[in-house]
């Protein structure tokens, strides 16, 4: 990954448009301040994070086992919800 100073990108942005990825770095402390990416890469980059976190919350909910749930109680009441609660926990 090509690294710049701050200076450097801002006066010569249109030299690294069309780069991928471009670091960018405070040159007196060698800290990062930031990455730059291409609208290209910034798509893909964005559909690998959702898609991650679509995994993540479809985990979670099998592993609560709320999806069976929400499609079985789906348009019952506050008390009609209680009422079947009650039938499966006495058999």
């Amino acid at each position: 990954m090509l690294r710049v100073g701050v200076r450097e990108f801002t006066k010569n942005f249109s030299k690294y448009q069309n780069m991928e990825m471009v670091e960018i770095i405070d040159k007196k402390t060698d800290e990062v301040k930031g990455v730059f990416i291409s609208p290209k890469t910034a798509e893909k980059l964005q559909d690998l994070l959702s898609k991650s976190k679509k995994e993540k919350i479809e985990g979670i909910l099998k592993f609560a086992g709320t999806m069976e749930v929400d499609e079985k109680f789906k348009n019952l009441t506050k008390k009609e919800l209680r009422l079947e609660i009650a039938k499966l926990k006495n058999g």
